[in-house]
């Protein structure tokens, strides 16, 4: 059974003297590789976003709309955090899904200084549409495949991702790189020691639970979350 975390992985090195892949290998490798990110990046991400809305959308648009509406409020400042951006950067994209009508902006009831995001019942239904899309297209490919072969599939995917940030030196910012399909089990939390956006946002929620506890009832509206 293949490992859960980075630490169960052996260095990046081959396992026998002379077991380095050679320059074929090598070369087969770097062909389907960037095959399969084409069609992950193509096809699953801007071909299906396309089909779905005809609203003009960035792929960072869209991954932002989708980490508020998988993962609930926001605020402003954690958005920039999270997404590795600068606060201006942010607040224009937030800017773009407000007049698209995807999310709403208001005042905090804890702290009336601050601003959640949170996305809004056509946001909400945008994502819910794109997910079902991906879903029923990606359905019967997977068909094809044997259990055993997906989930190995998985474990060499993992292992291949976490590997190559660690050499790399990736792993010291926030990343979302699972495009905010957030699981307990990340690879690559694994290699952090935890999951930095989890970890930060039950931070961040946490504070704002007890702000919101303290505050009076009339403070502000409430704030749904998926």
């Amino acid at each position: 059974m293949a490992p859960n975390t980075a630490s169960e992985w052996p260095n990046a090195r081959p396992r026998k003297a002379g077991a380095a892949p050679n320059t074929q290998s090598r070369l087969a490798f770097l062909h389907h590789s960037h095959i399969f990110a084409s069609v992950i990046h193509d096809i699953l991400e801007v071909k299906f976003l396309e089909e779905v809305t005809p609203l003009s959308l960035t792929l960072s648009q869209f991954r932002l709309l989708k980490l508020i509406a998988l993962n609930g409020s926001h605020q402003v400042g954690e958005v920039a955090v999270f997404l590795g951006m600068s606060p201006p950067a942010a607040t224009k994209n937030l800017d773009k899904l407000e007049r698209l009508g995807l999310i709403l902006r208001n005042p905090s009831k804890g702290d009336r200084r601050a601003t959640l995001v949170t996305p809004s019942a056509r946001g909400r239904r945008l994502v819910r549409e794109y997910e079902a899309l991906k879903a029923g297209r990606l359905s019967p490919v997977l068909e094809t495949f044997e259990p055993y072969e997906i989930k190995r599939l998985v474990d060499l995917m993992k292992r291949f991702s976490v590997l190559m940030a660690r050499q790399e030196n990736s792993g010291g910012r926030v990343c979302l790189w699972c495009a905010a399909y957030c699981q307990p089990n990340c690879a690559v939390a694994g290699m952090r020691g935890s999951c930095p956006y989890g970890q930060h946002s039950k931070s961040a929620q946490g504070t704002r639970r007890a702000n919101e506890a303290r505050a009076p009832a009339h403070a502000g509206p409430t704030h749904l979350t998926i």
